[in-house]
């Protein structure tokens, strides 16, 4: 190849790689936000700022000026130190800017805005997530819950005799919706953790078990294995849910040990004593 065409070749690509940086250099230039250019009459607006904070904020609660900075073109924010004692921490914001060619500076908004030493309030949570057991008196109401998975959709008749009288004793006919799995398991397991299950006071103290007491009665379903009702109405259970392995004092089996009848000794009379009443 002669060497004027090698030449050509060379200087060709040479161009080439030094457009296609040009296009790179310019496309990453575009995406990355010029920061805007310094304001002197804004960023001196400090007293206009001042004026505008006072007249927003309880009296004495404007402190110090904490700085400015610009936000946009032509653009800028002051910040004061807010005295409040309920707002240690934040600060009063007010917002500045001028039209082109414009010498001074105007308002543009006033806001108290918290710094990262702030106190806030936590994130908001809806009504059903903040209620915890417990908390439903009388007169209140849960939200409905769509998506519980400790439900799930009841029993629908098949139209077949036996099977539906098994259905309405088993699982609740006519409800629209019954225990899941994942319920009868949290609600079980939260019953044998609790004053319920063998771990109680009571029960630790106790010479039997409910299960043999004549006072319990079996709860219906899979829960029978684990779990009856406290029918006992000296027990400080009573009416509730127990476990096989809890127990109490007033067992319907168990006997207090027999203490003797107490004595009273004779009063004792002072025949020799006078009364001069």
């Amino acid at each position: 190849m002669p060497t004027s065409t090698k030449t050509s070749v060379g200087t060709t690509a040479k161009t080439a790689k030094k457009t296609a940086a040009k296009k790179t250099a310019t496309k990453q230039a575009a995406k990355t936000p010029k920061a805007p250019k310094a304001d002197k009459v804004l960023l001196e607006a400090t007293d206009l700022a001042h004026e505008a904070a006072v007249g927003i904020a309880e009296p004495g609660t404007v402190g110090e000026h904490a700085g400015a900075v610009m936000l946009g073109e032509r653009l800028a924010m002051h910040y004061f130190e807010c005295t409040s004692a309920g707002y240690a921490g934040w600060h009063w914001a007010i917002s500045v800017a001028r039209a082109p060619r414009q010498k001074f500076a105007t308002v543009c908004e006033t806001n108290l805005l918290p710094t990262d030493a702030a106190v806030l309030a936590p994130d908001w949570v809806p009504y059903v997530e903040r209620l915890a057991p417990g908390d439903i008196g009388a007169g209140d109401e849960r939200p409905y819950v769509e998506d519980d998975p400790y439900l799930e959709a009841g029993f629908e008749a098949t139209g077949e005799e036996d099977v539906d009288q098994v259905a309405i004793f088993e699982l609740g006919l006519g409800r629209k919706r019954v225990l899941s799995a994942e319920g009868r398991e949290a609600a079980a397991q939260r019953w044998y953790d609790g004053d319920a299950g063998p771990r109680a006071d009571v029960a630790q103290q106790a010479k039997a078990h409910c299960s043999t007491c004549g006072f319990f009665v079996p709860m219906p379903g899979v829960l029978r294995q684990v779990f009856g009702v406290c029918a006992g109405e000296w027990s400080p259970s009573d009416g509730r849910v127990v476990s096989l392995d809890h127990g109490c004092g007033a067992h319907s089996e168990t006997e207090a040990p027999a203490t003797p009848p107490e004595t009273v000794d004779a009063p004792a009379l002072d025949e020799l004593a006078l009364d001069f009443s």
